[in-house]
């Protein structure tokens, strides 16, 4: 079995500010490589001072759209991460996962909040 790949969002994004969606994606892009390689990965959180959701989202959550939940859990660990922050993740992994088995669930929540009808 290949070794274990560390990713770290500071050395990617070049900053302890992992914010923008845009970041995410490059995260993103080397997580799914590696997935689609076999190998495990480690994202390491090391030197990262913010973290947003519109970054986690981008980075860990899409990936539920490719990869059964199980293959995450088997081949992602997440670590160097403050309590605060596994909480922000595990807020955007739990609407990923939900998103991605029922994709109109979004648009029907979001309906149901603001009180629209399906005409519009």
């Amino acid at each position: 079995m290949s070794e274990k790949v560390v990713i770290r969002p500071y050395e990617v994004v070049g900053s302890p500010l992992c914010v923008a969606s845009e970041d995410g994606e490059r995260v993103y892009a080397l997580v799914r490589t590696a997935l689609k390689e076999g190998r495990k990965v480690d994202l390491s959180f090391e030197n990262v001072s913010i973290l947003t959701s519109a970054f986690l989202n981008s980075a860990v959550g899409q990936l539920y759209r490719e990869f059964s939940e199980k293959a995450i859990r088997d081949s992602l660990s997440v670590t160097d991460m403050s309590q605060e922050d596994a909480d922000l993740l595990k807020r955007v992994v739990e609407t990923a996962k939900s998103y991605f088995k029922d994709p109109d669930w979004l648009r029907r929540a979001h309906q149901e909040v603001l009180g629209e009808d399906d005409e519009q």
